[in-house]
């Protein structure tokens, strides 16, 4: 469920960090074209994150950047979670102010300090948005969506199903204390909630569960399902100097 960096190493000019190779295109680009998922295609995503939040934590690691453009389907179908810039390993909490706005848990806004429950939050946005086409914390100007999402007001769409309902009200919880996923049987809580009540969470993380969408690949490295995007002028970047380059002397 996680993209693997196979290698990583640098030159004059610049840092390289070689990926998997995701093919099948970002979620964001399939929830758009669909305007909305059905609620068994939602739940399926949902799935596959929670059991890679699941691990994550195990290993003391906060993402901190859910959202649809970081979660990629592989050629069978399967989530790929990428882009880790934000996620950092903890052992009590951290302050940075870091994130997408319509994304942010409370306590991020307000730099209370904040650990795993954010990814939680993160997670009931996700399930909304895929369900209602829409997030449920939504302004032009990002102060709007904070001031919104500290309010804690949702204008519950009608195509939401009443159990998917159920579970996003329990994620979306101002104290995280109390927050689904961060409370004394973490992830569990989650995973036992009724929204997933027909999941076999084995088969999930063995992969084995038949994807909603499979993607259009005609062959490896096939780019089809990705915009095109003009490329910059690499060969013109200057090198870095001494003091920069010592900086990734192990990179």
């Amino acid at each position: 469920m996680l993209i693997y960096r196979w290698w990583h190493f640098h030159d004059s000019c610049y840092l390289y960090m070689v990926f998997d190779y995701v093919c099948g295109g970002e979620l964001f680009s399939y929830l758009r074209n669909a305007g909305r998922f059905p609620c068994s295609t939602g739940m399926f995503y949902a799935a596959e994150i929670v059991v890679a939040l699941e691990y994550l934590h195990s290993q003391s690691v906060v993402y901190r950047d859910l959202k649809p453009e970081n979660l990629l389907l592989d050629k069978e179908g399967h989530l790929k979670m990428t882009d880790f810039g934000f996620a950092k390993k903890l052992t009590d909490r951290t302050w940075t102010l870091c994130g997408t706005p319509e994304y942010l848990a409370p306590e991020i806004i307000q730099s209370k300090g904040h650990n795993k429950a954010v990814d939680w939050w993160a997670l009931g946005v996700l399930v909304y948005e895929m369900l209602a086409g829409y997030p449920p914390f939504f302004d032009k100007n990002p102060f709007g969506i904070y001031e919104k999402i500290l309010a804690g007001k949702i204008e519950w769409s009608h195509h939401l199903d009443p159990i998917a309902k159920d579970l996003i009200k329990k994620l979306l919880v101002q104290d995280r204390t109390k927050r689904l996923g961060n409370m004394k049987n973490g992830a569990e809580d989650v995973k036992r909630h009724r929204w997933f009540k027909s999941m076999d969470w084995n088969e999930v993380i063995l992969k084995k569960l038949k994807p909603p969408i499979v993607p259009c690949v005609r062959f490896e490295g096939d780019t089809r399902n990705f915009d095109n995007y003009p490329e910059a002028d690499w060969k013109a970047a200057p090198a870095v100097g001494e003091n920069e380059e010592n900086l990734f002397a192990d990179f």
